[in-house]
């Protein structure tokens, strides 16, 4: 659920929630994106801007960017457009970070990721110990610290409406907020998004390369309609893939990184055993 909204979503509000330190502003953006109606203008002045794209971060906010004009190194007003999608829930500091193909027009409704009935996501994740509350992105994000985001951002009845070059597109958009945030692996869910946008050849498992210099975990779409994905067998990949950020965060200081991922020559090496 999201975060309950305290004041009037007016001009000096706005500003008073977007006024946080630059890993903040994701969430911000995200409570923000909970407290508006779709449609709606915003504008505000950002200080402290992250060291990502900032357009990208209001964009992964669930955001249209209308107007994004540089003030000096720190300093930068944006207009953008409240869109029918899901913001992303991420922060620094995150264990896992859990990348979705697009938002359903269900959850993008519902302001939660995975929403539609039959969706086994939630489930598997609390069966796996990944999360601990259902349908709690907010909870994930701040208890569990595993963050959500999306490979494309605009919300379809079916992902298959998605173009190949949404994909390519929005991996380059995860790959820069990976490489900002750094969480300790990536679970990428859907083998159609991954191979589209980054290795036709890919199968389930740990990838060889990594995407922004993390490790990356790749696992089957945890829809409904994908009947040969049950809860149990999601739950071992998300549990595999929780095991994959834990052997990063106890690997020694100074291991270094491995190749980043290149699409259509990657393949997928290890799932669960």
């Amino acid at each position: 659920m999201a975060d309950p909204v305290d004041s009037p979503v007016d001009a000096r509000s706005i500003a008073r929630r977007l006024r946080v330190a630059p890993g903040e502003l994701p969430l911000a953006l995200a409570a923000l994106h909970a407290a508006l109606p779709v449609g709606a203008t915003w504008s505000a002045s950002l200080t402290g801007r992250p060291p990502a794209s900032l357009a990208e971060v209001v964009e992964g906010g669930g955001f249209s960017v209308l107007e994004a004009t540089t003030t000096g190194r720190t300093r930068a007003r944006v207009v953008a457009r409240r869109d029918h999608t899901l913001p992303d829930f991420v922060a620094p500091g995150l264990r896992l970070l859990v990348v979705g193909c697009n938002p359903s027009l269900r959850s993008a409704d519902a302001g939660v990721g995975f929403a539609r009935p039959g969706n086994r996501f939630w489930p598997a994740a609390l069966e796996a110990g990944v999360v601990s509350a259902d349908r709690d992105p907010w909870g994930a994000v701040r208890t569990d610290r595993v963050g959500m985001t999306d490979l494309v951002k605009r919300a379809t009845n079916d992902a298959a409406a998605v173009r190949p070059a949404e994909y390519r597109r929005g991996l380059a958009r995860v790959e820069r907020l990976v490489a900002w945030l750094a969480p300790g692996a990536v679970c990428v869910l859907g083998l159609e998004g991954w191979r589209t946008a980054a290795d036709p050849r890919a199968r389930p498992g740990v990838q060889p390369g990594e995407l922004g210099g993390r490790p990356v975990y790749l696992m089957p779409n945890p829809s409904g309609r994908n009947a040969h994905a049950t809860v149990a067998s999601l739950a071992a990949h998300l549990r595999a893939a929780r095991a994959l950020a834990d052997d990063v965060a106890s690997a020694r200081p100074g291991d270094a990184p491995g190749d980043r991922v290149r699409p259509g020559r990657d393949r997928g090496a290890r799932g669960p055993g």
